[in-house]
């Protein structure tokens, strides 16, 4: 709708990546760190922070001119994991699962 006045809107959706928010995650939901945990033992590979700013800087520079409304995922591949489910609590209540 905007993209003839040179607006695109994109997003990203980043798998892993090596930053210090474990050593400050509380209240870790225990069934939910069950149920991925399988999933995380065949991750390829955890992503460095270098690496989602290069996908930042394509889609903000002009190599990325035909990509609109869309998101990119930077995860080396885990959300092609079979049968991972993903939940959502908020105040230790599921507000939302689903499975891949």
């Amino acid at each position: 709708m905007y993209a003839t006045n040179g607006i695109r809107c994109n997003a990203i959706a980043p798998g892993g990546v090596e930053t210090n928010i474990g050593s400050s995650m509380t209240n870790i939901n225990h069934f939910g760190m069950g149920r991925i945990q399988a999933g995380l033992g065949v991750n390829p590979r955890v992503g460095k922070p270098e690496e989602i700013a290069d996908i930042t800087l394509f889609l903000a520079s002009d190599e990325s001119s035909f990509v609109n409304g869309t998101v990119i995922t930077g995860d080396a591949g885990w959300t092609a994991y079979k049968d991972q489910e993903f939940y959502i609590y908020r105040k230790d209540r599921l507000i939302f699962w689903t499975v891949f």
